[in-house]
């Protein structure tokens, strides 16, 4: 099985390197292998399905056509974690669990829920995935959700250039329990911005970069072989 894997892309404009280096990745991959999973924070912010901005508008067309190539996967990170049905209906693709055991080896998450240490974004965390937060914030405006976020984004950055370093990485002894909840021996995930590859006594840990001065990829090719690499971004 050919695949793909990308994660924390933040795209915010559609007009921004960034995004064109991920709608030509997708474009070209999308005819190379069988399957695409996106693992988290695809966007900066996502207020909701009904958003009819243009990075919203892009984002799903690009989707939608590479949807109609190989089989496209999206996992909710600690910033889309608002893409819900209608998402899935016009891009084509396909909202999995956070974790997702991909197969008997290997395990693919976010990563945002092995950084135990950070009590604080825990707690966050788990408010902002409360189907009853969703909800109230869903049934505001448009323009009432966008400077919600706006805030948000503010405050989570403030915070974090407060937090120390450390807290913000996963704890190791929590991947490797739920490694072993699991059963596998590779894990892909994004969240923390500090991409390698990791090995492990149970195995190896994958880790995707934010796309920041490059892209960062995850390949799988035909024998099950994962290679990670980063990508010049357009312009």
């Amino acid at each position: 099985m050919t695949r793909l894997f990308l994660s924390d892309l933040h795209l915010a404009d559609p007009d921004s390197s960034v995004f064109r280096t991920f709608a030509t990745l997708l474009a070209e991959h999308s005819t190379r292998v069988e399957e695409i999973y996106l693992l988290g924070d695809l966007c900066e912010v996502w207020v909701g399905d009904d958003d009819d901005g243009p990075l919203a508008q892009a984002l799903i067309e690009v989707l939608a056509q590479a949807a109609r190539q190989a089989r496209v996967f999206v996992m909710r990170g600690n910033r889309d974690f608002l893409f819900g049905e209608r998402f899935e209906a016009e891009t084509g693709a396909c909202l999995i669990a956070d974790p997702h055991l991909l197969d008997a080896d290997t395990l693919l998450a976010h990563g945002d829920a092995f950084c135990i240490d950070d009590e604080q974004y825990q707690s966050v965390r788990k408010m902002l995935r409360s189907p009853a937060w969703q909800q109230d914030v869903l049934a505001r405006s448009l323009a009432e959700r966008r400077a919600l976020a706006e805030s948000m984004r503010q405050q989570s950055a403030a915070t974090n250039a407060n937090k120390a370093e450390n807290i913000m990485d996963v704890s190791l002894p929590e991947v490797a329990r739920v490694v072993a909840e699991h059963g596998c021996r590779r894990l892909i995930h994004g969240h923390t911005h500090r991409p390698g590859i990791h090995p492990a006594p149970w195995g190896r840990r994958y880790v995707l970069g934010a796309w920041e001065r490059c892209g960062w990829a995850i390949d799988e090719d035909d024998a099950g072989s994962l290679s990670l690499r980063c990508l010049p971004l357009q312009g």
